[in-house]
């Protein structure tokens, strides 16, 4: 007798593998779904072997397209970096991922999604609230928070001596000392070797990006165009080259970021679940947008708005990365109707809107040098350009009066005076 229908986010490695074999051995009727979000993966292969080892069904989504027009480039106008230097490729993939799988799971008529997430990391937290959001009634399966589990395999080799007695086909050793997470925006890597933070990252680590060093001798030059603060084409100087739909236009740059090694990043982190962590991103695509964006929008858009835009960029980041429900708390068994999602919580549809709101202005273009692992922008366009030529001017006088900024300079002189006053009593104290 069935416990019931699970429908597994499965990659086909060595954790989700031993997952599905393990539902079944529960009793559970496993449904594997396998997104392409532009990893690199032989799909097929993995079709073939979830059957082999017992998928009720599988399915195979490509949402490339879906993950940069929804959520690649909300990212890309709010301009979404955590703690500075993170652009959160992994975090945004997580609830495009999770939302294809609560429809496969509503469509097949199953009551429980699962997930191969660590137990320490933020995935867990990802992937099971979007599934909340958008199915409240989905009972979730999260094998590396149950004790019979996570008891039984304490460690790789114990999941390697689990997949070779169930058939299960895996690599004989990893294939590389850490943990590695690809989609069409970046490629992470973390754990193993890299969790001491002083190691140097391995050379032959990266594969998204060959070294600078080893990059071409000529920059490629590039001219993004943007329409309420989202690429519409990207074109090369040089070559002619262009690209238009927004899967294309991220691919394109991709490569060329690629090529020259743009969006390396080694950091250390804070997860919302407490623990600092080492990661090391390739970002080529979103890198270069990231810079061009930034100054096209601040070519066009109103500096007071741009100040309350800027905090709204830093509360979307925060509520990607960390993705707590509405009162701050973190997931707990048992809680599922209650809480939201990250990206469909009301908090979140808010911020989303104001950001949307603050790209209407944002159109033109941006002409940029990638070169060396290095993004130089070298000029901008815009019909809505709040630039003022002639009254920026040095040689011209136009219509500004200089006598204008006396009454600025006073009133600061004033307040810094003050202040210097009081910081000379303050030291005559000490």
């Amino acid at each position: 007798m069935s416990k019931g229908l699970v429908v597994l986010a499965y990659s086909g490695g060595l954790d989700t593998s031993c997952i599905l074999v393990w539902l079944k051995e529960q009793g559970y009727d496993v449904i594997a779904y396998l997104a392409n979000i532009g990893q690199t993966e032989d799909f097929d292969a993995a079709r073939k072997k979830a059957e082999k080892l017992g998928a009720k069904k599988v399915f195979i989504e490509d949402l490339r397209s879906e993950f940069v027009e929804e959520f690649i480039w909300p990212s890309v106008q709010a301009n979404a970096v955590y703690e500075d230097r993170y652009l959160l490729g992994t975090s945004i993939a997580r609830p495009c991922i999770a939302r294809r799988q609560v429809q496969i799971a509503q469509r097949e008529g199953a009551q429980f999604v699962s997930h191969g997430a660590t137990g320490k990391g933020n995935d867990q937290v990802r992937f099971e609230l979007t599934c909340y959001a958008l199915y409240p009634q989905v009972q979730i399966i999260a094998p590396w928070r149950i004790p019979q589990f996570y008891n039984r395999f304490p460690g790789r080799k114990d999941l390697m001596e689990y997949a070779e007695k169930h058939g299960i086909p895996v690599p004989v050793t990893p294939k590389a000392p850490w943990s590695m997470d690809a989609n069409l925006m970046h490629i992470s890597y973390e754990s193993g070797v890299l969790e001491n933070p002083k190691n140097h990252a391995p050379p032959d680590l990266y594969q998204m990006t060959q070294s600078p060093e080893d990059s071409p001798s000529q920059p490629d030059v590039l001219e993004i165009n943007f329409r309420k603060g989202v690429p519409v084409k990207v074109t090369h100087i040089k070559d002619g080259t262009s690209r238009d739909s927004p899967l294309d236009i991220f691919s394109y740059l991709n490569e060329i970021g690629g090529r020259h090694g743009v969006g390396r990043i080694d950091i250390v982190e804070n997860r919302f679940i407490g623990m600092k962590s080492r990661g090391i991103y390739e970002t080529p695509g979103g890198t270069i947008l990231l810079h061009a964006h930034l100054d096209i929008e601040t070519f066009t858009m109103d500096r007071e708005v741009r100040k309350i835009k800027q905090s709204l960029g830093i509360k979307f980041s925060e509520l990607i990365y960390n993705e707590a429900d509405y009162r701050g708390r973190v997931i707990r068994a048992g809680e599922g109707p209650s809480l939201r999602g990250f990206w469909y919580s009301p908090e979140c549809e808010f911020v989303r809107h104001c950001v949307d709101k603050s790209q209407e202005n944002v159109e033109g273009s941006v002409q940029l040098s990638v070169f060396k692992g290095q993004v130089y922008i070298l000029g901008r366009e815009s019909p809505k350009s709040l630039y003022n030529e002639e009254l920026v001017s040095m040689d011209v006088q136009g219509d500004y009066d200089p006598c204008d900024a006396s009454g600025f300079i006073k009133i600061n002189a004033v307040r810094l005076r003050e202040h210097n006053r009081l910081q000379g009593a303050a030291h005559k104290k000490l």
